[in-house]
């Protein structure tokens, strides 16, 4: 089984996707993660290459992680690639929402290059909202329930999806 969340910048999409595979017992990608690891920070990517050099490696990234079974985290962005959307039909995917109220203190710092404060992020999630709509399986919110309680939903979700 591989199930891919997908859903904007700091939603939480690594730390569910975490705690969801311990819980099912798969293996866990970040797919930003894997980038990184790769060829480094990706807001140096971004500024020495471009964004859609950056796509390309993160393109890269996806179609290795979502071939094996496990738990995969997404880049916010990584849906704007027509052959990930592809891969996708052959998964379960999840949608990990947040609300703007509750991503201010998330994304305060951050290192995210096309998200700079609340109206980047807002513009940025509504120019997504469409297609992540489109390719979720299940929706899950992350602005105010314990993380617990959001794992163990999405966790019996792809249980019963099993039988």
């Amino acid at each position: 089984m591989t199930i891919v969340l997908i859903g904007p910048p700091a939603a939480g999409k690594t730390r569910i996707g975490k705690r969801l595979a311990k819980r099912l017992g798969l293996p866990f990608v970040d797919t930003d993660a894997v980038v990184v690891s790769q060829h480094g920070p990706i807001p140096g990517i971004f500024a020495e290459h471009g964004e859609p050099y950056f796509r390309r490696l993160e393109r890269a990234a996806v179609a290795e992680a979502v071939a094996e079974p496990g738990v995969v985290s997404l880049g916010g962005g990584a849906i704007l690639d027509a052959d990930t959307r592809a891969d996708l039909a052959e998964t379960r995917v999840v949608l990990i929402t947040v609300q703007p109220e509750a991503i201010a203190k998330r994304i305060a710092n951050s290192k995210r290059p096309l998200v700079t404060d609340i109206e980047s992020w807002k513009r940025l999630v509504s120019e997504r909202r469409g297609l992540y709509e489109s390719l979720a399986d299940y929706t899950a919110d992350t602005s105010s329930r314990p993380i617990e309680t959001i794992v163990e939903e999405i966790a019996r979700w792809a249980e019963e999806g099993m039988e």
